[in-house]
């Protein structure tokens, strides 16, 4: 039993990717219109299909994904909602933003690097919230029955009496993981603001300028924003060890699933 539930347990990884990353790459470089790109002079390739195909493709990964893992678990997909919310903002804030003769609105960089910082705002904070609901999002993402044996922790913390304690470990860290999504909001914002803060909204090319520095901004997002978030959340995980060995008595071997 043990067996099969791992090998059915999702790859947070393969969710995030699948659910938030590829639509985010599919909107970043199929939304070239073919039309501007002509006036402009530039070459038109055959993945330039303009920004309400490229809308229509990114959305299609997490509600494809989405539907699979409702018909195999019976269950919503997490991951399937948050790409669902981040395709169609970015894309909603595309189409509002893009102006038919090749310019962009006022404020374009303010408004991306708003979205941006949204996503891992709400992120965190429904983080915290879920804590005191049936489905903690901690467990969802950091504290999982892949990673950790959860059964054996937990019947160890009940034989000690120790269950206030445990609770008070597991809100510590989902506080710790909240705070690694409120520092990324800062760098998205940041960083949106580096690529497009200078951008020139009345050009003629102002649409491919956009188009070209929202690219930038995803790509760097990964360096620039994913090496601090994986060192804060290295040190969560550090955290949550530390915390469960002190109330259980357990070794770090004994609380992490075999691997």
């Amino acid at each position: 039993m043990a067996t099969q539930k791992k090998a059915d347990a999702e790859n947070p990884l393969a969710n995030i990717l699948i659910n938030v990353l590829i639509p985010v790459l599919a909107l970043s470089y199929l939304s070239k219109d073919p039309v501007i790109q002509e006036l402009l002079g530039k070459d038109v390739k055959m993945w330039h299909i303009g920004p309400v195909r490229a809308l229509i493709v990114a959305l299609a990964f997490p509600i494809c994904y989405g539907v699979w893992f409702f018909l195999k678990t019976r269950k919503m997909n997490f991951f399937s909602g948050l790409g669902l919310f981040s395709v169609l903002l970015t894309g909603g804030l595309t189409l509002f933003l893009w102006n038919k003769d090749g310019t962009v609105k006022e404020h374009a960089a303010v408004l991306f690097g708003l979205k941006e910082a949204s996503i891992p705002f709400v992120l965190g904070i429904a983080i915290i919230a879920s804590h005191w609901s049936k489905t903690p999002l901690l467990r969802t993402f950091l504290y999982s029955d892949s990673l950790f044996d959860i059964p054996k922790i937990e019947s160890k913390v009940g034989l000690l009496g120790k269950e206030v304690e445990y609770q008070k470990v597991l809100l510590n860290a989902t506080v710790l993981f909240a705070m690694s999504f409120f520092v990324s909001t800062a760098m998205n914002f940041g960083l949106a603001m580096y690529f497009l803060g200078d951008l020139n909204h009345a050009a003629a090319n102002a649409r491919e300028v956009y188009n070209a520095q929202v690219a930038k901004v995803t790509g760097w997002g990964f360096v620039v924003i994913g090496v601090p978030i994986m060192a804060f959340l290295f040190f969560t995980l550090r955290k949550l060890l530390t915390g469960l060995r002190g109330i259980t008595g357990l070794k770090d071997e004994e609380l992490m699933m075999p691997r």
